[in-house]
């Protein structure tokens, strides 16, 4: 039976495969000890709460600068609204994008889609905006470099 309330059991589950995934032979084993449940239970809890769109994904988080990306460019492109979707569904195809957004203009500021792309240098990062750019049609854009990062951190639920 489905149901939008999420039962003390879920959050645990959630509250498990929020933190660093073990990195062992039985990871699901390690996650369902610590949400006080068996193996088998945790993972079908975790269907469950996908089947159920409770949760949407679980991925792992890239830390970026880390991997030797150290260069990383918000770029900023004016899309004409009619053709918003098909732009951006051509940019994600880029494997150096990691999120697209659709964002509101503002006056004097009329980009509305956002990319970010991480790359080894700064003439790395140039070339594959000028190739996101020649796919798209798409030549109005302003890169804003990343400075320094304050914070990466996912969000955290159920931690009461």
């Amino acid at each position: 039976m489905k149901t939008d309330e999420i039962s003390p059991q879920e959050k645990a589950v959630i509250r498990a495969l929020q933190g660093d995934f073990p990195l062992c032979e039985e990871p699901y084993k390690v996650l369902a000890d610590q949400a006080g449940m068996t193996e088998q239970e945790f993972i079908d809890c975790v269907k469950s709460l996908t089947n159920d769109k409770k949760i949407r994904k679980m991925g792992a988080v890239l830390r970026h600068r880390e991997a030797g990306f150290v260069a990383n460019a918000l770029c900023a492109w004016f899309v004409p609204p009619e053709h918003l979707d098909e732009v951006a569904l051509k940019m994600i195809q880029n494997p150096a994008v990691s999120h697209c957004y659709d964002r509101t203009t503002a006056p004097n500021w009329n980009y509305n889609l956002y990319t970010m792309v991480h790359a080894k240098s700064r003439s790395e990062c140039e070339r594959i905006i000028n190739e996101l750019s020649e796919v798209t049609g798409i030549t109005q854009f302003q890169i804003l470099y990343s400075k320094k990062e304050w914070k990466k951190t996912s969000m955290k639920y159920f931690c009461e």
